[in-house]
């Protein structure tokens, strides 16, 4: 039987100590705020504003669709961003008026708008080009916010993109603006520490960036940006084609990013690193295996699950065609095939120290697909949740959850406001076993999550291929407390199996009030049987780019004595008719 274990070979992926993580904090706040007062000053702004840049020279592709309406509705006075929507008017200015939200103004101020203002033709550059000039008026010099990690890496890729559709439009003195703004914050990127999980990124928008300019200035930012490159590049895009913060979302977006890259370079004439060409392939394969039987891909850790059209889109360039893969064992995950059913889980730990921002304390989680319809999958948090963090705990998954803790949990207070939201406590060990034969597929899931109640986690998965059904076993066994442990065993401890449904899925309890009928927008019915001590059905929410909606969760409740264990068995089968 072959063994995996994920293998994030990243220069973060240790487990941190309690103490380290106080002193990461603190150095983190002083390096933060010599960076913010270096940043601001004078000879700062001095020094990304020289060279003059001589024009501009690449028109790089963003393969990630734009949405003409959109930019329609904008020239109509009408902003939606996020989830909020901003009336400015047909000349108004939305930097000069609060934004509804946070959320809004962070997209705002990275210039999501930007794509979709442009595709809307000659009248959507225009617009664009008075809009970057209302911004440059308040924020062009300096602002923490508005030039903040978080806004000026999408916003420097963004103006990149669109920087020969605006010239198109603009006179010589906006298009010297709009090339002067590109340099400066394309020479600023380069310099950032701050957000290593997001290095890679930042190196990608400012070699575009200097694709983008022409001349030597333009050559001097791509070399700067592909030394960042090469030094990042191999740490973020594992082996298996996965996002080292293990979320398929960012690995797609990843791609978008590089194959933009590999465009502006060609049109520069510059060759395209093998690292990039290799990452590509990587990220492309990725992207199929994370790929789901809905169309929609997998979402795990911080990652949504994303819609067909713009998979299709980052896939568009590679024509190799579906690869047989069923395990992206450096990423920790693997997927189950089988007559209508189609299973992903999580076998991995979750990722430490910066790359676990986005992280989810949700070991051994699954993903199922019964004929084409997901019906068990997630809460899908990501970060566009702002401050929903609780939505990243154990019980926000289809997993086990123990008591009322959480197999780790994110920071919060001083600690989060200095480094980010970063998982701590969670699972170290983490062993998936698989074995494959005619007849199904066996996967062995075992990790050590609930440590701090003296309990292993053990999820043992049959995908039956002949009889079309899948069949599970969670199994809770004893290991010694950890030393100090503040949630010290009890006599008995409640714990659960949780299946979250798609919110276009519904559920209700049969007559015996242990079986579960589960059926998707397809309307074939599949059977949950189990031999819980209680079933129950209960709200849950399911986000949508960061916007929660209804749905449900099946619950199956038992209690366990830490020193003797316990489990629940399972089974999902088609219901017959």
């Amino acid at each position: 039987m072959a063994v995996k274990r994920s293998a994030n070979g990243s220069k973060f992926s240790a487990p941190l100590k309690r103490g380290d993580v106080l002193w990461r904090a603190v150095g983190a706040e002083v390096a933060s705020h010599v960076a913010r007062e270096w940043h601001g000053s004078g000879p700062h702004r001095l020094l990304i504003a020289l060279p003059r840049p001589e024009g501009l020279a690449a028109r790089p592709h963003d393969p990630r669709p734009a949405d003409a309406d959109h930019g329609r509705k904008i020239l109509a006075g009408v902003m939606t961003l996020d989830g909020g929507i901003l009336r400015i008017g047909p000349d108004g200015d939305p930097f000069d008026i609060a934004s509804p939200s946070r959320r809004f103004a962070v997209s705002l101020h990275r210039f999501d708008w930007l794509p979709d203002l442009a595709a809307a033709g000659s009248d959507g550059a225009r617009r664009a080009l008075r809009l970057l000039d209302d911004w440059r008026r308040v924020f062009g010099k300096w602002n923490g916010f508005s030039w903040s990690p978080e806004c000026l890496e999408r916003r420097a890729f963004h103006l990149a993109c669109a920087a020969k559709a605006l010239a198109a439009e603009g006179s010589d003195a906006e298009i010297a603006d709009l090339t002067l703004d590109i340099a400066r914050q394309g020479r600023h990127l380069v310099e950032l520490k701050t957000s290593p999980e997001r290095a890679l990124e930042r190196a990608v928008a400012a070699t575009i960036a200097g694709c983008v300019l022409a001349g030597k200035p333009g050559e001097n930012l791509i070399d700067k940006g592909l030394k960042a490159f090469a030094r990042h590049i191999d740490l973020m895009v594992l082996a298996d084609g996965g996002h080292a913060t293990r979320s398929p979302e960012a690995g797609v977006e990843l791609l978008f990013d590089l194959l933009t890259l590999d465009d502006a370079l060609g049109q520069r004439g510059r060759p395209s690193p093998e690292s990039l060409s290799r990452a590509i392939d990587r990220l492309s394969t990725a992207t199929r295996f994370f790929t789901l039987g809905d169309g929609h891909l997998a979402a795990f850790h911080g990652g949504e699950a994303i819609a067909p059209a713009r998979i299709a889109a980052a896939l568009a360039h590679d024509d190799a065609g579906p690869r047989p893969l069923n395990a992206a064992p450096h990423s920790g995950y693997q997927k189950m095939v089988g007559g209508s059913l189609e299973v992903i889980a999580d076998c991995g730990r979750p990722p430490a120290g910066p790359l676990s921002v986005s992280a989810c304390a949700q070991p051994a989680a699954l993903e199922i697909v019964c004929a084409k319809d997901r019906l068990i999958t997630s809460c899908g948090w990501s970060p566009e949740a702002a401050g929903a963090h609780a939505f990243r705990l154990s019980d926000a998954a289809s997993t086990v959850s123990v008591g009322d803790g959480s197999a780790g949990r994110p920071l919060s207070g001083f600690r989060a406001r200095a480094l980010g939201a970063w998982l701590v406590d969670g699972a170290t060990q983490v062993e998936a076993k698989r074995h494959d034969d005619v007849g199904g597929v066996w996967l062995d899931i075992i990790h050590d999550g609930w440590r701090h109640v003296g309990l292993t986690h053990a999820r043992r998965l049959f995908l039956d291929a002949v009889n079309d059904e899948l069949r599970g076993e969670d199994s809770l066994t004893p290991i010694a407390a950890e030393p100090g442990a503040a949630d010290g065993p009890r006599r008995y401890l409640p714990f659960a199996v949780r299946f979250h449904l798609h919110p276009e899925a519904r559920a209700s309890i049969a007559r015996d009030g242990k079986s579960v009928l589960i059926r998707g927008p397809n309307t074939i019915g599949w059977w949950l049987r189990n031999d819980a001590v209680d079933v129950a059905i209960a709200p849950t929410a399911h986000f949508d780019h960061g916007l929660a909606r209804k749905a449900g969760q099946v619950v199956l409740k038992s209690q366990v004595r830490p020193e003797v264990g316990a489990k629940i068995r399972w089974k999902l089968t088609r219901a017959e008719g």
